[in-house]
């Protein structure tokens, strides 16, 4: 899996690509939440829950099926996006899918559960260039420090374009519209 760090690092270039004017804080702070939340399937092991299970490691709480829910559900069950319905779950559900597809890029485990339950396939992209992060204590190791390298690499530095170049394009539109106001 990729880890806990680089997750939220997809959302947060969405919010500041897009801006405060279609993310707000508050939404964006969600998002945040949603790219992590998928992780939370680590707790099956402390339940004998075996990695490739459906309610294990990787599987339903990965899916699209389970994004979707997320989404409807903080969409729903807060006050959260009343004007921009349609903003809020698109992003929520991104934010929340974003974490199975990071970790389909990673180059260990078994895969990832994007159609649990209506399967029990586990999928990897083609692109697996994300180092797969270990679980537990043994994250507070060398293998940890590769691993946060790597997604500094292959996680942070593309996000950090796609921030830099949605804020720059935002900014240049607000110049433009300026000029055109004068």
């Amino acid at each position: 899996m990729a880890t806990i760090f680089s997750h939220p690092a997809v959302p947060l270039a969405a919010a500041v690509a897009l801006g405060s004017g279609v993310i707000p804080r508050r939404l964006m702070e969600f998002g945040l939440l949603c790219s992590i939340l998928p992780d939370l399937d680590v707790l099956a092991f402390n339940f004998g829950i075996p990695y490739g299970a459906v309610m294990g490691h990787r599987g339903f709480t990965h899916s699209v099926l389970f994004a979707v829910l997320v989404a409807l559900t903080f969409r729903y069950g807060s006050s959260m996006g009343r004007e921009r319905p349609w903003t809020t779950l698109l992003f929520l559900f991104g934010a929340t899918i974003s974490h199975g597809v990071l970790d389909a890029m990673t180059n260990g485990g078994l895969g990832v559960g994007f159609m649990t339950p209506f399967t029990t396939q586990r999928y990897f992209l083609p692109a697996r260039w994300i180092e797969v992060s270990p679980i537990g204590v043994s994250f507070f190791s060398l293998r940890g420090w590769m691993v946060i390298k790597s997604e500094l690499l292959t996680v942070w530095m593309p996000c950090l374009v796609v921030a830099l170049l949605g804020y720059s394009l935002r900014s240049h539109a607000r110049k433009v519209r300026r000029r055109e106001g004068e």
